[in-house]
């Protein structure tokens, strides 16, 4: 009789052990002269010899089933345990999988460019109105390089730019002022990572959310960086961030140009860096449109209202 304590990284036990548990009933079941008791993400268990090797080999199949797929089935558990899987292929054009167990993707033809722009250029521009995906694709990019260990940390960045209300107003202190400005940023993680997960990974800083005023003087090397909303930087801001750029690293830089919320005196530091960009090497621009709106079917309407009501403003 022998004993050992495995330990569930990188995942969210509840997907692994199944709804009340249901999941790890049936190992258990696969398993009788192993006694298996799990607690949070260590798998206590002991037994006999030969079947602790099994078993052990194939809980580690299983957890990286889960860190891939984000999801298990009880048909996944019987064709790991029973041989008759021994590879698991993510479909092609899946970037990675939601919470949920949702495959990520292209949705349209642009997101696709978006996509195939970050594989093949260091930088990349995607810019677009609001609901086309360009934040959370870019953020499904960075999670799918931190999984496949491409990159070792994703810094993601916004300029906190007021859209009708004040930063003073706000309760609380810097970081709690600054935050609802990332929120955006975290609900993508959130429905990428298990919480547990992005909470140790951002206690580690190996993601890394700030404002866009504290990159100044760092060096980003190693990294996805992403910096969303870059509509609202000023010039200077934007050539301060895009030197920053650092060995093997990526820059993912999004922004819609009708959600401008500087002064009507400032001009938008992303306007200017499409046009002095747009031939560098290296650097990749998608330009989204209204056809790529992946949210509510409204969100397109209103979209289609405000572009009419903006060209009747300029006749």
């Amino acid at each position: 009789m022998i004993e050992k304590h495995l330990v569930l990284e990188d995942i969210d036990p509840v997907v692994f052990y199944g709804v009340g548990n249901g999941h790890l009933q049936m190992i258990r079941s696969l398993y009788p002269k192993l006694r298996i008791v799990a607690r949070d993400n260590v798998i206590r268990v002991l037994g006999d010899e030969e079947q602790m090797a099994s078993f052990e080999e194939n809980v580690e199949k299983l957890r990286r089933h889960v860190l891939r797929f984000n999801a298990l089935k009880e048909e996944d558990i019987l064709d790991i345990i029973k041989g008759k899987r021994t590879k698991d292929e993510v479909p092609e054009g899946v970037i990675c999988y939601s919470m949920s167990g949702r495959p990520i993707k292209a949705r349209t033809e642009n997101q696709q460019r978006l996509i195939d722009a970050y594989e093949k250029n260091d930088m990349v521009f995607a810019v677009g109105p609001a609901g086309t995906g360009k934040t959370y694709l870019s953020i499904a990019l960075a999670v799918k390089a931190l999984k496949e260990k491409t990159a070792k940390k994703i810094i993601l960045s916004r300029p906190a730019v007021e859209a009708g209300e004040k930063l003073g107003f706000l309760p609380g202190d810097m970081k709690d002022k600054i935050d609802p400005y990332l929120q955006p940023l975290y609900d993508a993680l959130e429905d990428m990572l298990p919480q547990v997960k992005l909470q140790d990974l951002m206690e580690k800083h190996v993601i890394q959310i700030a404002p866009l005023a504290f990159m100044r003087g760092r060096t980003l090397s190693d990294a996805v960086v992403i910096l969303d909303e870059a509509q609202n930087t000023t010039p200077a801001q934007i050539r301060m961030f895009l030197t920053r750029m650092g060995w093997n690293t990526k820059m993912i830089i999004t922004g819609d140009m009708t959600q401008i919320d500087l002064p009507h005196s400032q001009k938008s530091g992303l306007i200017e860096a499409l046009h002095i960009l747009n031939k560098v090497e290296g650097i990749g621009v998608v330009n989204l449109d209204r056809s790529d709106i992946v949210r509510h079917k409204l969100v397109t309407r209103i979209v289609n209202a405000y572009e009419e009501y903006d060209k009747e403003k300029e006749r």
